[in-house]
C-alpha cells in the first residue's frame, strides 16, 4: 500500500469516512522522498524506541518502523486507529496509543514501552500546537537523545534561532537550554495533501546532557524571559519590569550589575545574559 498515493489516500477516506480535520491540523505527506529523508536526519536504527506524535493515515509511522526497534504513535484523532489497523497492518513493532500528547504521561509512557531502549522523538507535528508540544518535551527533561520534527519553516527558524540575535525569542532560548537545534532541510508545500500555504522544514533538537546555563530556580530563570519577550517592542528593562511586577528601576540596575546597558532589547540578551539578570534580580531583593 502506497501511502504517499494520493488515490489510496482519498480510497481510505472514503472507506472510513474520514475528512481530513483543520481543527487537528491534518496534512498528509505525499511525496515519498520526504519520510526517509525525515528518519534519516532523526539518526533512527534498530536500536532505537522512537515516539511519534500524530501518525496520521502511518505515512511517516512506517517508515520508521521499517527501520527502528519499535514506534508508540500517540494519535489524538478518534477516527484514525480503524484506518491505522489497515495501514499498519503486518508491523508488529509499532503501537498505536489514543492520546492527547499535552495530556498524556510521556515518561510512564517511555518506561513502559522503551525499557532498555535509547528513545528519539520523530514527527510531522500539526502547526498549530508546535510549541507547546516542543515545551513539554523538553521541559519534562524526557530521556530522549534527540527529538526530530517536521513543523512550519517560520517555526523551525525560532526554534533554531541563537539567543542574542534578531529572529530569537522566548522559545528559542528555552530551546537551546535545553537541546542544540538545527534546521535539516525544507519541504515544499507540494509535499502535503491538502497543501498548506507555507513552506515546512524538519528541524532537530540534540538533547543536552545538562543546560546551557547553571540556574538555581528554571521557573524563575524561564518566567524572566518570557517576560523579557512579552513586549517585543519595548526594551529588556520595560518588559521585565512590566512581566514581573517590578519597578523599572530595579531591573535597570540588575541589568547594569550584569554588566549590560539598560536600553537593551530582549533579542540582544544571551542564555548567559539573562542568567546573570535573573542573579542580579536575586541579589537585591
Amino acid at each position: 500500500m502506497e501511502l504517499t498515493d494520493l488515490g489510496t489516500i482519498r480510497t481510505l477516506c472514503e472507506k472510513y469516512d474520514f475528512a481530513l480535520s483543520k481543527g487537528f491540523g491534518q496534512n498528509f505527506i505525499v511525496n515519498p522522498g520526504v519520510p526517509p529523508k525525515i528518519v534519516d536526519a532523526a539518526g533512527i536504527d534498530r536500536r532505537y524506541g522512537v515516539l511519534e506524535i500524530g501518525p496520521g493515515i502511518g505515512v511517516l509511522t512506517r517508515e520508521i518502523a521499517s527501520r527502528a526497534g519499535k514506534v508508540v504513535a500517540v494519535e489524538v484523532d478518534k477516527r484514525l486507529p480503524p484506518v491505522l489497523q489497515e495501514t499498519l497492518a503486518g508491523l508488529d513493532n509499532v503501537q498505536v496509543v489514543l492520546q492527547d500528547v499535552l495530556k498524556t504521561d510521556l515518561r510512564a509512557l517511555m518506561a513502559r514501552e522503551f525499557e532498555g531502549m535509547p528513545v528519539v522523538v520523530c514527527a510531522n507535528l500539526p502547526y498549530y500546537i508546535t510549541s507547546p508540544i516542543i515545551m513539554k518535551l523538553l521541559e519534562e527533561k524526557l530521556p530522549v537523545e534527540n527529538i526530530t520534527v517536521m513543523v512550519q519553516k517560520e517555526a523551525a527558524e525560532r526554534l533554531a534561532a541563537q539567543p542574542g540575535t534578531r529572529a530569537s525569542g522566548a522559545v528559542s532560548c528555552a530551546v537551546r537550554y535545553f537541546a542544540q537545534p538545527r534546521v535539516m532541510f525544507t519541504v515544499q508545500a507540494g509535499s502535503f495533501y491538502p497543501a498548506p500555504k507555507v513552506t515546512s522544514a524538519v528541524v532537530r533538537l540534540d538533547i543536552r546532557p545538562t543546560p546551557a546555563v547553571q540556574v538555581p530556580d528554571e521557573g524563575a530563570y524561564f518566567a524572566l524571559v518570557r517576560a523579557a519577550f512579552g513586549q517585543r517592542r519595548k526594551t529588556a528593562a520595560n518588559a521585565i519590569a512590566a512581566g514581573l511586577g517590578l519597578s523599572r528601576q530595579q531591573v535597570a540596575q540588575a541589568l547594569q550589575d550584569a554588566g549590560l546597558d539598560p536600553r537593551v532589547r530582549p533579542e540582544q540578551l544571551t542564555l548567559e545574559d539573562f542568567a546573570a539578570v535573573d542573579a542580579a534580580l536575586r541579589a537585591g531583593r
